[in-house]
Order: C-alpha cells, then sequence, then structure tokens
C-alpha cells in the first residue's frame, strides 16, 4: 500500500487562497469521547471484572500489555466505530485512546489481540457471560428488588465469508453462517451463545436459560420470571421444563391444520364483518391445545385479522393468566424490541464480525460486542437521561457524541484534552462527565 499520506492533497481554492490538506497536525484526535467511556467503565468495573474472569496465563515477566488494558482496548474501539483488528495498528498511537485505557506508551498492536482472540476457550466464554448476568443484577441492586423479569430470547444469523470451524449452510438464510442465541431482560444483554447452524432453533436455550434462572433466583428469591420468544423455540421440552421450573412463558405457536380448524367458525365470521366494513377486522379469543408431543394441554391465544389480503392468524401458548387481547399485544409483542437491541449489538457494535477461523475466538468477539453494548446502554441510561440522546441508538450516540475531534498535550503534570470549540453537543458532553464524576 502507498504511503500517500505525507503528501499534501489539493482541495482546490477559495477565493485566491489554495486549499491544502495533508496529516502533519501532530496530537489530534478524534476519539476524545472516548473519556466518557472510561469514566462510565471505571464506575462498572466492567474490563477489570471480565479480564478477572478470563484469567492470564501469560509468562508475567514478558508482559507488556495486561489483560485488562487490552480488552478496554478492544471494547473501546469497538464503541468509537472500529470494527477490525487491524484499526488498531493505527490507534495505538492515538493519545486519546491511550489516556483511555489509562497507558502513556503505545497500545497492543493487531497481533497481540488477534492472539488474546484466538487463545479463547469455552471456559472463558462461560466466564465472560457471568460477568453480563452479574452487571445486570448489579445495576438493579441500588432499587427495590424487582417483582418480575422478562427475559426474551431470540435467535440471528452472522453469516460466513471464509472457512471457518463449525461453520455451515442455512437454506433459510442462504448463506454459511452462524446463529447465536441473545437473552435479554429489558435493554440489559445477560447472554449471547454462539451456535453452528446446522443445529436446531432451540438448541442449548433450556441449558442457558437454567443457568440464568438459577442465578437469578439466587439474587432475587421471590422474583417472577416470564420467558419470551418466537414460535422457533415452541419445543415440548421447552415448555416442559420451564413448567417444572415454575417459570412462566409466552411463545409462539406456529400454524398447523388443527389450529386453523379450531378457529374456522370464528375467521368465517371475521370475513364476513370485513366485507360489511370494508376495514381491517381483528379478534382475539383463546382455547385448550395440545399437541401430540406436548405432555399436556395448554393455554393458547388466538389473534384473528382478516384485511384486503385475507386471513392473517397468528397463535400463542402461555401460561400467564389474564385477557387474550392483553397478553398477545402487550406482552407477546413487546418482545420485537429485543429485536432492536440485536440490531444494535450486531450492526453498531460489530457483533456479526465472526472472521476468525476459530470457532471459539469468534464466540469471544460476539462477547466483546456483548462488552461494548453493555458499557453503552449505561452510558446512555446514567449520564444522557434528560437529553435529547435519552432514547438515541448506539450509532447516533456514537456520531453525536464520542466521536470529537481534540488537540492533546501530555506533560509530567498533565494531560490536556482541548475539545473542538464548535461541537455541537459541548453541553451534553459537559452533562455527561458531571453525571459520570466519582
Amino acid at each position: 500500500m502507498p504511503k500517500c499520506t505525507k503528501k499534501k492533497l489539493d482541495f482546490g481554492r477559495l477565493g485566491r487562497r489554495v486549499i491544502e490538506v495533508d496529516f502533519e497536525g501532530g496530537d489530534l484526535s478524534s476519539e476524545a469521547g472516548v473519556l466518557l467511556l472510561r469514566r462510565m467503565d471505571q464506575r462498572l468495573g466492567l474490563c477489570a471484572s471480565a479480564a478477572r474472569a478470563l484469567g492470564d496465563e501469560r509468562q508475567h515477566g514478558k508482559v507488556r500489555h495486561s489483560l485488562a488494558s487490552m480488552l478496554a482496548q478492544r471494547v473501546y474501539g469497538l464503541c468509537q466505530g472500529w470494527s477490525d483488528v487491524c484499526d488498531h495498528n493505527a490507534l495505538r498511537a492515538d493519545l486519546a485512546m491511550q489516556t483511555a485505557v489509562g497507558r502513556d506508551e503505545a497500545l497492543a498492536s493487531a497481533p497481540t489481540l488477534s492472539r488474546l482472540e484466538t487463545a479463547a476457550t469455552p471456559a472463558q466464554a462461560w466466564a465472560l457471560h457471568g460477568v453480563l448476568l452479574d452487571q445486570f443484577i448489579a445495576s438493579r441492586r441500588a432499587g427495590p428488588a424487582p417483582r418480575e423479569l422478562v427475559l426474551d430470547v431470540d435467535a440471528t444469523h452472522v453469516p460466513l465469508h471464509g472457512q471457518q470451524e463449525r461453520g455451515f449452510f442455512h437454506g433459510y438464510y442462504d448463506n454459511y453462517c452462524y446463529l447465536p442465541l441473545y437473552v435479554f431482560c429489558g435493554q440489559d444483554l445477560l447472554a449471547c451463545v454462539l451456535r453452528p447452524s446446522d443445529r436446531d432453533p432451540a438448541s442449548v436455550v433450556t441449558a442457558l436459560l437454567k443457568r440464568l434462572i438459577d442465578v437469578l433466583r439466587l439474587a432475587w428469591p421471590k422474583v417472577r420470571i416470564v420467558v419470551r420468544g418466537d414460535s422457533g423455540f415452541c419445543r415440548p421440552r421447552v415448555l416442559r421444563r420451564l413448567d417444572g421450573w415454575g417459570v412462566h412463558y409466552v411463545i409462539g405457536l406456529q400454524k398447523n391444520a388443527r389450529l386453523l380448524r379450531q378457529c374456522e367458525l370464528a375467521e368465517l365470521a371475521l370475513a364476513d364483518q370485513y366485507r360489511d366494513r370494508g376495514t381491517k377486522q381483528r379478534m382475539y379469543g383463546s382455547f385448550e391445545y395440545a399437541a401430540d408431543s406436548w405432555d399436556r394441554p395448554r393455554r393458547v391465544i388466538a389473534r384473528l385479522e382478516h384485511g384486503p389480503q385475507g386471513a392473517n392468524p397468528r397463535f400463542i401458548v402461555t401460561s400467564l393468566a389474564g385477557q387474550d387481547r392483553r397478553l398477545y399485544e402487550q406482552r407477546y409483542c413487546a418482545r420485537g424490541e429485543a429485536e432492536n437491541r440485536i440490531k444494535e449489538a450486531q450492526l453498531d457494535l460489530f457483533g456479526r464480525r465472526a472472521s476468525c477461523h476459530r470457532f471459539w475466538a469468534n464466540q469471544l468477539r460476539l462477547l466483546l460486542a456483548a462488552l461494548a453494548y453493555t458499557l453503552m446502554i449505561n452510558l446512555r441510561r446514567h449520564a444522557l437521561g434528560g437529553t435529547e440522546l435519552a432514547n438515541a441508538c448506539t450509532a447516533t450516540i456514537r456520531v453525536k457524541l464520542l466521536k470529537i475531534a481534540a488537540a492533546i498535550v501530555r506533560n509530567t503534570r498533565r494531560v490536556r484534552v482541548m475539545l473542538a470549540s464548535s461541537h455541537p453537543m459541548r453541553e451534553i458532553f459537559a452533562s455527561a462527565a458531571q453525571a459520570l464524576a466519582p
């Protein structure tokens, strides 16, 4: 690659003056907002906890970069929009990044960070899941014990473009991919398990939920737990175990001939109403139903709809009591918010970058994105309440608040970070820094 950044770039003229651009500005940074991430991380102890969970088996006499500093460097980089490890070959010299990580010399290089990822093990993956769960519990400790926790379970795909371990072709997605399984509670990410795409969509879900439920009940013995998911998780084994654990559920149910026969008369009545009124018609109802593979009948709620495109029935199975319409619209349909959170973790924070050859290295990358997600939602929660960014997504917060130009002067007494004077978010930045002050 030619080293063309030393040259002056010609951008034409402004009146009688020539516009010249070069990369000789010195110790400038476009990443000054990373200092907010540093302060948020210090409050949470997120990267330090992750480093303790991973453990460091390196020969300490040969170590130049601590595990905590490398994790912070990688997680802050994801938050700042730098998705690839190779980006850190340049970022390691950025003074704002160095200050945020807590060093006054060059940070870890791309090969060093790559060795961290490729050395990942299954035990480390489960240990990092414990960090995510501990962060969630700690975030709720300040207030009263929750009466109810709703766990949203959802799966998505990570496309593969190489020879990754355990990568298989998936007919639905028409690609080689992984199928990660996510569990959210509100906006908090509790788990993200990478799975090969040759597995059933409901694989490992009961084992994962059992780990989460045991820890949550240990923290709050009286809490009611509700599991919510789409029809891909409606398996006899899943329903049977949730019943056995005393966990409530509201889960989508795939329509079939028996379910449609159960609603046949109601569908005809709804079609007549549509013809008479000319507007889309809806109806809700419930009945007891048991598939041949189920151990017992369960309550099924039907949402029937008839519009210009004909009938559009939907079904859910639930153990919750209450009105049919309220359970469907307020309980089940609210799971769509988890899909927005998955998009934030996968797209805004690069959870889809599964380009390592080793499967467990890609699992670690997914968990690094989860740590970055945890850092960003806590920044929004603790520092941006009451501002115009209070409900902003990660990408918007990054562009408007974290990517700030600064000149940095560092000497023996202080590190002076001089932010861009004309930045539109200067008041919000100042209030966020004040909110996160020790």
